[in-house]
Formats: C-alpha cells, sequence, structure tokens
C-alpha cells in the first residue's frame, strides 16, 4: 500500500487504509475458497463412485470402491459447518469454481498410488488427514490451479505461502476443529493494532523515518536507493521504535525476508546492514523501548 502510494500522488491515505482493509479480507476470501476448491474436488469422488457402480462390467477395483474422499469425518466436518457454508455463500464462491477443473484435478489425482491405495485400506482419521494433505499438495502444484487462483485473485502469488500454511494448519486440527473460520479469520490486534499502526505512522512520519536512515547509508545517496527497499527500512526503523514486545532481531529477520521476496537480490544484505546500524544507532540513543526478558538482542 505504501508502494502504491509513493507510485500515484492521487491515492490519499483514506484511499490506501481503504485499500489495505479490502486486501485483508481478499486474503481470508483466499483462504475460504482454497477450502471450498479443495472439498469440491474431494466430494466429486461421490460421482466417482456413481460411474463406477453404473458399468456394465464393473472390474474388482471397481467394485471395492467408495467415496470415502469425501465421506470421511475430517472432510465432513468441514462440508456441514454452518458457518462455513455461510460464508461461502456470502462471498459466491461456488460460482467461482469450474466443475471442469474440479474433475480434471479429481481423475489426475485417482491416478496416484496413494490413492488407490488409501481406497483400498480400512483408514483412520490419520489417513483421512494425509489423504487430504497429498491432495492439497497436488493441486497447488498444477499451473492451471494457481492461474485459476491468480485470475480470481490477482495477489495470490503475495498470498500463496499464507493461504497454504493455513489450509495445512486446518486439515491437521480436524475433526476435532469446529470453529476453523473463527480460528483463521483476521485478528484485529494483527490487522488493526499492528498493521494499520504501522501503516499510519510510517505515513504520517515519512520524513522524519528518512532522516534518521539516511546517515547510515553511508555511501549510498538516498535518492538512489531503491524505492521498495527505503519502504522496507522505514517500516522496519517504525516498528523497532513504536512496538514495544517485537524483538529487534524479528524485525529485521522479518524485513530482510521481505526484501527476499519483493526487491532484488543484493536487497537483503543491504536491508541487513543499515538495519543493524540503525538499531545500534537507536539503542545508544535510548529510542528503542521493549518490554520483556530478551527483546532487544
Amino acid at each position: 500500500m505504501l508502494y502504491a502510494m509513493s507510485r500515484d500522488p492521487k491515492l490519499t491515505f483514506d484511499d490506501v487504509l481503504k485499500n489495505y482493509r479490502e486486501s485483508i479480507q481478499h486474503s481470508f476470501e483466499l483462504y475460504l475458497y482454497n477450502l471450498q476448491f479443495l472439498i469440491s474436488v474431494a466430494e466429486y469422488a461421490v460421482k466417482d463412485a456413481e460411474r463406477r457402480t453404473k458399468k456394465h462390467l464393473p472390474s474388482e477395483e471397481d467394485k471395492l470402491f467408495t467415496p470415502k474422499l469425501f465421506h470421511n469425518d475430517l472432510v465432513q466436518t468441514v462440508a456441514l459447518n454452518a458457518e462455513f457454508k455461510d460464508l461461502v455463500e456470502e462471498h459466491n464462491l461456488n460460482k467461482l469454481i469450474d466443475e471442469d477443473f474440479v474433475r480434471n484435478f479429481y481423475i489426475d489425482f485417482a491416478k496416484k498410488e496413494e490413492y488407490k491405495t488409501y481406497i483400498k485400506e480400512k483408514s483412520t482419521h490419520d489417513d483421512d488427514r494425509q489423504i487430504l494433505l497429498a491432495l492439497y499438495k497436488a493441486l497447488i502444484s498444477k499451473e492451471t490451479y494457481n492461474e485459476t487462483m491468480e485470475d480470481k485473485y490477482p495477489l495470490w502469488g503475495d498470498d500463496k505461502s499464507l493461504i497454504v500454511g493455513t489450509i495445512k494448519k486446518t486439515i491437521k486440527a480436524l475433526p476435532d476443529d469446529v470453529n476453523f473460520c473463527q480460528v483463521h479469520q483476521p485478528q484485529h490486534e494483527t490487522t488493526v493494532e499492528f498493521g494499520e499502526t504501522l501503516l499510519k505512522d510510517v505515513y504520517n512520519n515519512n520524513s522524519n523515518l528518512l532522516e534518521i536512515i539516511e546517515p547510515t547509508l553511508k555511501n549510498w545517496d538516498a535518492d538512489r536507493v531503491a524505492i521498495i527497499d527505503m519502504i522496507s527500512l522505514k517500516m522496519a526503523l517504525s516498528e523497532l521504535m513504536i512496538f514495544p514486545t517485537i524483538p529487534t532481531k524479528v524485525t529485521i529477520n522479518e524485513f530482510v525476508e521481505i526484501s527476499k521476496m519483493y526487491s532484488t537480490e543484493k536487497s537483503k544484505d543491504f536491508i541487513n546492514g543499515v538495519l543493524d546500524r540503525l538499531m545500534k544507532k537507536l539503542d545508544k540513543e535510548g529510542k528503542i523501548k521493549k518490554k520483556g526478558r530478551g527483546l532487544l538482542d
């Protein structure tokens, strides 16, 4: 959002804040969409079972087949969850799911030996869990799946690791966790108390942050620093000074990781070096005040 504002002078802070809040909701929708897509592919096992029973000469494999990929406690915990169903309907997510894609994804997965073995043997919750994780892994490895996600949600590339991790957490917590929607909804502490506070502070103190950063750039002119790197430095500096419960090492490590994702190959070393000098300078001046043991280390 800060980068967008730096590129478009017509954007007001209210515009940016609105876009920030919408992007958070889109991330949650992406979580719901991925989960519903997974359930839809699992549900295709029911149609597969129907097709097999209608065969004039069913094979032994056909006779032994059951749609337990869908009819297991884990999937049913999600499929029958009233809150999840309401959210899927509220965001019209079923309309975004292409039945042809679902069928093709299922058919591809049904060819795998791990699925054939799963169908043949009596399964436990752990077996159900492992096959669902395998199914989701197969989905996200498909180029067509990623293209589908990106087509509906342009920020899929940015959110993918977050969504994938959250889907895995959800699967691993089933069938015991019936409140998975509430658990993974955007939290006020994260999105407002941290996110919006950071956004506002960098916006309101842009010039002051630059004045603190410039002396630590050594032989670099501030105008020559990549825009995304300068924004990262300002955000990290703000985080160092205004969030007393976030360890300094966490701040530096996080922004080094961000630079790997969004900037140049050399940026991680540049960001790490500047932030290390900034931390020492601010600590000496008494401008970093952390609460809790070990937070300054």
